[in-house]
Order: structure tokens, then sequence, then C-alpha cells
């Protein structure tokens, strides 16, 4: 086989392998003096998905982020960005970041903190782009004030362009709706979503639990500098409730219900666990079944245990299953 045909055919091979995953570590640790701010951390971020970063004050999400970024060097593990070492500068330079604490130059307008950080980045971006990316974190029309007198939201919106203006393929928010309204904390929402409807990969860092359960594909819950818990949320959340409303409730109906799932009653109130697993059908068929026993229903209500609720029984809860 002639030497052009085997780079043939290995250009062939690696345009069929997957792109590497936009952020890849494996057991990050680092020390404080005597504190262990980080102990052990592996985590990956694929390519357009919204993963969230979870934890107490003190769980070490600021410091991961920061030894993502190579702000911060690590007293051990391995760190990849885009297929890249952390400490390559041409993968740095195609991940956009809102650090939790920022200030910009208050004698600055908008429009030229954009332009300073894209020249900061090397990138080439024409100023109908940056005027657009503006425009998507609703600073349309404040691009020639100058950012002193911008309220915290909006210096906190100019910060989510600044990391957006380089037209970056990762993108790392710690806290990025921490000074924003609830109108602000949706146009968030929205453009996270259009981040990743155009395969742009998110590490978000929030205390805010709502806004991780709307838009996060998976969370990374942290605590104590250690990977407590991780998954999607149907896997974080696994189980589901039902909750019922029922009348003339019988021996054997009461026997349909525990067998559906693990049980509680108040009065008329009766309350079922459901396994994740569970089909569609369950619900309808259990009613159909209470019906058919001469129960009345009043009322039937689907429900899922809360992100926070898991939250707080992780953190809660140490590995040998006893509360702190």
């Amino acid at each position: 086989m002639s030497a052009d045909s085997t780079t043939r055919q290995g250009n062939s091979l690696l345009a069929e392998l997957p792109p590497a995953a936009a952020v890849w570590c494996s057991g990050l640790r680092k020390r404080y003096r005597r504190r262990t701010a980080v102990d052990g951390v592996s985590l990956t971020v694929g390519r357009g998905e919204v993963v969230g970063l979870l934890g107490p004050n003190g769980a070490g999400k600021t410091t991961v982020i920061k030894i993502l970024l190579g702000l911060v060097r690590p007293d051990a593990g391995e760190v990849l960005l885009l297929g890249r070492p952390a400490r390559d500068p041409h993968a740095r330079a195609r991940v956009g970041y809102l650090p939790e604490l920022f200030r910009y130059q208050p004698w600055l307008t908008a429009a030229e903190v954009l332009a300073l950080h894209v020249r900061l980045a090397g990138a080439v971006v024409p100023d109908q782009e940056r005027r657009e990316c503006l425009a998507a974190v609703g600073l349309a029309d404040r691009a020639g004030d100058r950012v002193g007198g911008f309220s915290k939201g909006m210096q906190q919106r100019l910060g989510l362009a600044v990391a957006l203006v380089a037209r970056p393929e990762l993108v790392v928010l710690d806290e990025p709706t921490s000074a924003l309204d609830p109108i602000g904390r949706a146009d968030v929402r929205d453009l996270l979503l259009s981040l990743k409807a155009r395969d742009v990969a998110v590490l978000l860092n929030s205390h805010l639990i709502g806004e991780v359960e709307r838009v996060c594909d998976r969370v990374v819950i942290l605590d104590k500098g250690q990977v407590a818990a991780a998954g999607t949320l149907a896997e974080l959340l696994g189980q589901r409730e039902l909750r019922l409303r029922l009348d003339e409730v019988s021996a054997a109906a009461e026997a349909r219900l525990a067998a559906t799932g693990r049980l509680t009653r108040n009065g008329d109130s009766f309350t079922v666990t459901l396994a994740a697993d569970q089909d569609t059908t369950t619900v309808p068929d259990l009613v159909a079944d209470l019906v058919g026993l001469g129960v009345r229903v009043h009322a039937v209500e689907p429900g899922r245990i809360s992100l926070e609720e898991r939250l707080l029984d992780i953190l809660r809860t140490d590995p040998t299953g006893d509360h702190r």
C-alpha cells in the first residue's frame, strides 16, 4: 500500500470519529494549605450538552471551573478541553467564560468592551455580529453607553455577551443569573437552549436549582470537593409520585394501590411512589382498576421528586447512609 493511500485511509478514519468531548477531566485534586478544595473530581461535558454544576458554598465548584480553564494549577489530575490539553492556548481560545466576579472598565462603552475582548481572543468578528451578540443579551440599545452607568443586571448581560462574542465551542458560566430579574433569567434560559441547538457545549454553575432543572441535560453534584452524584435528571430524580384523593376505598382497592408502588395514606389522600421505569399505562390502568373496585376517584395528580429535594437528600446523607 502506498504512503498516499495510507494517508487517505487514515484521514478517512479520522473523519468518521466523533468530535472529542468539550470537557474531559479525571482525578482533579487541589489543596490550599490544610484545606482540600477539590478531591478526585472527574467529569465530562459532551458537544452540544448543557451540564449543571451544583453543590453548597465551599463545595469546590468554582475551583473546578478555574482548574478546567487553566486559571488554577491542580495538584493532580488531567484536563482536556475540546480534545486538547487545557494549557493549550488553541483550546482556550475556543472557550467563552463568564466568571462569578468580574468588572469591566467603567469608562468603556458596551461595544468597546466587546471589541477589546475580541482582540484579546485573537478572533475576527464583524461589527454586525458584535451588535447581534449585544442584541441577544438585551443590550442592543445600550451599545454606546458607558459601562460605569450599568446596573448589576446589565453588567451581567454584558458579561454573557463577552463570553459568547468570539463564537466559542464551549461556554463556561459561573452564576450567570445571580444579578438578573425573572425576565433576565428567562432570557438566559432561552440563550442556553439556543447554544445547545447550535451544538455549543455549556458548563453551568448555578445556585438557582429551578434554572438548572429547566435547561440541563445532566447534573454533577459536588460536596466537600468530591462528586456526590452525577447523571441525567431522570437518573438522579428516579422516582415519581402519584397523588390521589379517593372515597370508598375497600381493602382490595388499597391492596391494588400498594401493588403499584410504596403507598402512604392520610385520610382520603393517597400517595403512591412509582419506579422511574414504569410505563405510560401504569396510571390509567390503576385508575380503571380502582373504578372497577367501586372507588370514587376525585383527583389524580402525577408528580416528580424535585431536583432541590434530591439535592438536599444527597447532601444530607453520607456514602454510608448516616445523616450528618
